[in-house]
Order: C-alpha cells, then structure tokens, then sequence
C-alpha cells in the first residue's frame, strides 16, 4: 500500500482505468466473435463494421498495438469475403 499521497492517487487512477480498459476489451472481443460467427453476408458485413469501429478506436487509444489491430481487420475482411 503506498504511503505517498501522488502514489495513492496514481492507484486511484490505474484502478478505473483498468475497470475502463477491462470493458472496452470485452466489448471488442464480442464484437469479433459476432463477425466470425455470422452465417451470411448481410450479417456479416454489419458485424465487420462494428468491429473495425471498435478496433480503430482501440488502436487510437493505444489499448491494442496498432499492427495488431490491422491484422485482425485484415483477417476478419478475408473471413466475410469468404461467406459471399
């Protein structure tokens, strides 16, 4: 436990931020797995677009690493192409 008051408060903040952090992760992850589990294009293409929303925002906001985000678009792409 830190006895320094700017310590504590770095606490304080690292807590939300994980809570913060925690949510906006889980909600990109659903998003994916309602891309990958679309049975049609329409679908598909809907989710895609959700997805990639929620992965450019992450990537701006530094919660994923930006090449990483760009794999996954690509391959999340590649997976809708592939239902048409």
């Amino acid at each position: 436990m830190p006895n320094i008051k700017s310590a504590k408060k770095r606490m304080r903040l690292s807590r939300v931020q994980n809570t913060r952090n925690r949510a906006k992760r889980t909600r990109l992850r659903t998003a994916i797995k309602k891309v990958r589990q679309a049975d049609n294009v329409e679908a598909g293409q809907k989710a895609l677009h959700e997805a990639i929303v929620l992965l450019d925002r992450a990537a701006t906001k530094r919660l994923l690493h930006p090449n990483a985000v760009a794999r996954m678009k690509s391959q999340l792409t590649r997976r809708v192409r592939a239902l048409a």
